[in-house]
């Protein structure tokens, strides 16, 4: 007999349809589960009841579990007639519940039990799974109910029940979860004890009253399609943001005018700047100071940088404390002068917090001002020091720029400030350079008796390519070979071309060099043909460009040059593009639209480093959309850091993806087991194709990363993103547009080009944004830009097979379906398949109409059941669950790869390479097959609003038009004549380019 038993806590309900005739109603709630039943007590003329009552269910099997839901019906009683008029539901299906420690009240919307009944309100319900012995089920409802009331949750549950050991008890997968949202308030902290409770003492909950956060409403989601577990799950939740609370998407605004910072929480800061002194008194007997300010506010303290023998000095630096943190009512600004041994005190500013000014943005900056310096008695002294203080949120200017008072937990926090500020990165404009080698004339060899094996060796920068080696029978070798560089505005290399002659077997000698500017190549953005020239080899002397002879001889070198700017630089994974325009900037399109992206805070981080004997993690968020990444500040020793940042983007093409990481610093003096390298902690991936206009996103998404032990959930990170649309007409229009720029298609490059290309692009950018201050870290930008995505992978491959798989079950389910048909399984429907069969051939006008007019219907019925939030990590279609630790190992192993033996690695390596391509191809066939079921899914609304519309038309057309006279046009335009036919994709092709597939749900 199991000990499993399921504990259901009925909380309260929340605005109540009235059913009583006199605007009110009398509530009680019937819990149904495995042919068991409990009921509430009455709570008489109340809408808002509150009942905290505390029920438990015996799980007669727990391996059906999965297959067992509970419901809560809530009725209205009226004691006299004994009517129960119904007011609402709630269904939970059995694959949702969890163990008592991970139990959190939820309020799930009231149901409907019928098209028209008429129900509002929520229900508050705490749903567990015990396996505590002690814990005994309560008393079930009589067979002749006269609606009596339960007795009180204290004689109910004798025990607080245990946590719920995982390993305990097995649960099968339920393939058929259906789809659940639900609210929940924060998650209550049992009150622990060293003796167990006396029998006849309920459960008792405490609050930290230290910090009364509002109600956090958490909407959590499953998908049918891709069970995962609970934990990893995306859960929307409803914050209080600059703009008012967040409740289903929509904002409700609150009394205040809202802040030009609507997206994420306002945080209040207390700045301090100080400016400049004048006339400072000097301490010794030279005459000389050696100036610094110290602020001081509680245990917090900010310093300046100091002034060698300077009476007069300038900082004109901003400090900023945390209102949250404040630990006094004054503020103390000290100025002091360095020495060795003891600063010295020179004066003072105090400064009490109740007379401190408020500055809202947009007004102007604070004016400082100039005030007395004190002695530590508070008589005036000598000096003077210009300061501004005021309390201001994020949205002022000076946050940041601002030391932070996050910054205090580290005791040389103040040498390396600049890596703990937020940074906005501009990435550099990429090209692509274009070299036609044509051919040689008179190249001059050391041995005249020999005809030369040449080939021609191209580099910009740490880009090495070369040309086929030619034996030439004379000395005007030709190669007529195109070579593809990537290069970046503004361009500091030079494009240097060496003539070689292979003279032997690994021994080659230079013939001649040329060495061409890039900025003075001609640029172009279509396919138009660029005139040749000649350039005159150099003697070769030296490597080094700036010391090559001057000196010219008789060879020359034959090219067409060219920067490329009518593509789109790839410098991220195809599937995740954040920007797909061209690189010239006339062909640029205006904007349609702008993403703002709040970065509100993070949760449940894992321990990424060890200091002071805990752990602890010094976190920091990147985002990247286009050419525009951002980096928030880095907040030290937290493992739930508050950031509340926002961002915005502008928006020209729909079908791209904003990705959000975040990482450990590693900059702040200690170094870890991977030296000073930035741990990655996860990343968030969101198409923009998927989110509604206008409606604001807010959810908290599992950080999710493969390891070599598996799959492991990093934490939580807590998004608000809104995508706005400026003009709708224009981004419809999009969706019959090419994805990429044209010249992909009227000069497309090879898989082979794209790869190469694609690694060169990566490594310039982030040898770019390294360079800033703060840098933008290499692991940072590779792992951000999925650098690693083409690799071998067997958990890979699996996953693509089974994508491929569940996109031909449809019709495998056809088939077998069209079998049971044939073999009369059901008559009933084998002879409705007669009838119908016998009227589409008598009318087989009715075929394609009838086709465009179910999938039509499939389309307005598949509305209802539409996607309500971003796509995110699955670990269930990643195949990452129950992967080998083989494959594991074998995905993480080093490329190529670390096995000793020779052959072993020759061999590993090119199945590794040909195995990576067969899974790019299948990767590819599945994301074709999942664009065609985001026709009608709405993963795209506007894309499948089209669809549907465009269905419908064709529906009418079809139905009017003989069917013989579609066929023959059909026909003739499929054979029509290459004059009429345009080298550019086709509408119906571009706008099924631009449909979102389950891509983005890969890790």
């Amino acid at each position: 007999m199991s000990n499993l038993k399921l504990g259901v806590e009925v909380i309260s309900a929340h605005d109540l349809m009235p059913k009583d005739g006199q605007g009110s109603s009398s509530a009680c709630v019937e819990l149904h589960f495995d042919g068991q039943k409990f009921r509430t007590t009455i709570k008489e003329k109340d809408l808002n009841p509150v009942w905290n009552e505390r029920f438990y269910f015996n799980i007669s099997d727990p391996a059906c579990l999965p297959d067992l839901a509970l419901e809560a019906f809530v009725h209205n009683v009226n004691k006299n007639t004994h009517a129960k008029p119904f007011l609402g539901k709630v269904r939970i299906a059995g694959t949702s519940f969890v163990p008592f420690s991970d139990a959190v009240p939820m309020h799930y919307p009231l149901e409907k039990r019928g098209i028209f009944s008429r129900v509002k309100g929520e229900l508050g319900l705490k749903v567990f799974l015990t396996d505590d012995p002690s814990v005994r089920p309560s008393n079930p409802l009589p067979a002749i109910d006269p609606f009596p009331n339960n007795p009180p949750p204290s004689q109910v549950h004798h025990a607080q029940p245990q946590v719920l050991n995982p390993n305990s008890h097995s649960f099968p997968e339920n393939k058929t979860e259906s789809r659940h949202q639900f609210h929940s308030v924060p998650k209550e902290h049992s009150q622990h004890h060293s003796s167990a409770p006396a029998p006849e003492q309920p459960v008792k909950f405490v609050a930290d009253e230290m910090k009364a956060d509002p109600p956090r409403i958490v909407r959590m989601y499953s998908s049918s399609s891709s069970q995962q577990p609970v934990d990893y799950a995306l859960k929307e939740t409803s914050p209080f943001l600059g703009g008012g609370q967040i409740v289903g998407g929509r904002v409700i605004r609150a009394e205040k005018p809202a802040s030009t910072y609507d997206l994420v929480e306002q945080m209040q800061y207390l700045f301090v700047r100080v400016v400049k002194a004048r006339d400072l008194p000097a301490k010794d007997v030279t005459g000389s100071l050696d100036p610094f300010v110290e602020v001081r506010l509680g245990n917090y303290r900010g310093i300046t940088k100091h002034f060698e023998k300077k009476q007069n000095p300038e900082w004109n630096e901003v400090f900023a404390f945390s209102r949250d943190r404040l630990q006094a009512s004054l503020v103390e600004v000290v100025v002091k002068d360095k020495d060795l041994v003891k600063d010295d005190f020179v004066g003072i500013v105090r400064f009490d917090l109740n007379d401190v000014p408020t500055r809202v943005p947009p007004d102007s900056p604070l004016a400082p001002e100039w005030y007395r310096l004190e002695d530590k008695k508070g008589d005036k002294t000598k000096g003077e020091l210009m300061l501004a203080v005021w309390i201001g949120t994020q949205a002022d200017e000076a946050f940041s720029e601002a030391w932070h008072s996050d910054a205090a937990a580290t005791a040389d926090a103040s040498a390396v400030s600049s890596h703990l500020r937020s940074k906005v990165y501009h990435a550099p404009r990429l090209w692509y350079v274009r070299v036609n080698i044509i051919e040689a004339q008179d190249l001059v060899v050391a041995d005249k008796n020999r005809f030369p094996d040449v080939y021609v060796k191209a580099q910009i920068g740490n880009q090495f390519m070369k040309t086929k080696p030619v034996q030439a029978r004379s000395m005007n070798p030709l190669w007529n070979e195109d070579l593809l560089f990537v290069a970046a505005e503004p361009f500091e290399e030079h494009l240097i071309l060496s003539v070689e002659d292979r003279v032997g077997p690994n021994k080659d000698e230079v013939i001649g060099r040329v060495a061409i500017p890039l900025g003075s190549i001609e640029r172009r953005a279509d396919d138009r043909v660029v005139n040749t020239r000649w350039f005159n080899l150099e003697k070769p002397v030296a490597v080094d460009v700036d010391q090559l002879k001057k000196e010219k001889f008789a060879s020359r070198l034959h090219l067409r040059v060219c920067l490329d700017g009518g593509y789109h630089v790839l410098d991220e994974s195809t599937h995740y593009s954040s920007d797909l325009r061209p690189t010239a900037k006339q062909l640029w399109k205006p904007s349609i639209g702008l993403l703002e992206l709040g970065v509100l805070n993070a949760e449940g981080l894992h321990p990424m480093k060890t200091r002071d004997g805990k752990g602890t993690s010094d976190t920091y968020c990147v985002a990247k959309y286009g050419q525009k990444w951002v980096r928030t500040r880095t907040i030290i020793n937290s493992l739930s850091p508050k950031y509340n940042e926002q961002y915005t983007w502008e928006v020209y093409d729909p079908a791209t993806v904003l990705t959000v990481g975040v990482f450990d610093n590693s900059q702040l003096g200690e170094k870890g087991p991977n030296g000073n390298k930035d741990l990655k902690i996860g990343k968030v991936r969101i198409r923009l194709s998927t989110l509604e206009t206008g409606r604001v996103y807010t959810h908290s998404y599992p950080l999710l990363v493969l390891h070599p032990s598996g799959v492991k959930k990093m934490g939580e990170l807590h998004l608000a993103i809104r995508f706005s649309s400026t003009s709708l007409v224009n981004m419809m229009y999009l969706y019959s547009r090419p994805l990429l720029p044209k010249m992909h298609y009227i000069r497309p490059l090879t898989v082979m080009q794209l790869d190469v290309l694609r690694h060169q692009a990566v490594n310039i950018v982030a040898a770019r944004l390294s360079r800033m201050e703060p840098p933008l870290r290499k692991e940072v930008v590779e792992y951000m830009s999925d650098v690693d995505s083409h690799l071998w992978s067997m958990r890979r491959s699996k996953a693509n097979f089974f994508r491929l798989m569940s996109i031909f079950s449809g019709l495998f389910a056809v088939g077998k379906w069209f079998g049971d048909v044939c073999a009369w399984k059901n008559p009933i429907t084998t002879v409705l398949v007669h009838v119908l069969f016998i009227m589409l051939v008598c009318f087989p006008e009715l075929i394609l109409p009838t086709i465009f007019l179910y999938m039509f219907l499939i389309g307005l019925w598949n509305y209802r059941y539409r996607p309500r939030y971003p796509p995110h990590m699955n670990t269930k279609i990643s195949h990452a669950e129950a992967v080998h630790p083989d494959e594991l190992d074998e995905e993480f192993d080093t490329f190529p790869t670390s096995r000793s033996a020779e052959i072993v690695r020759m061999r590993y390596d090119r199945l590794r390479s040909v195995a990576g391509r067969i899974q790019t191809v299948v990767g590819d066939v599945a994301t074709q097959g999942e664009r065609v079921q985001a026709l009608l899914s709405w993963r795209d609304p506007r894309a499948t609003a089209i669809f549907v519309l465009f269905c419908l038309v064709a529906a009418l057309v079809l139905y009017v038009t003989p069917f013989q006279i579609i066929a023959v046009l059909a026909g003739f335009y499929a054979m029509r004549h290459p004059r009429f036919r345009h080298r550019l994709p086709s509408v119906p092709i571009n706008f099924f380019r631009r449909l979102p597939a389950r891509t983005d749900s890969m890790l």
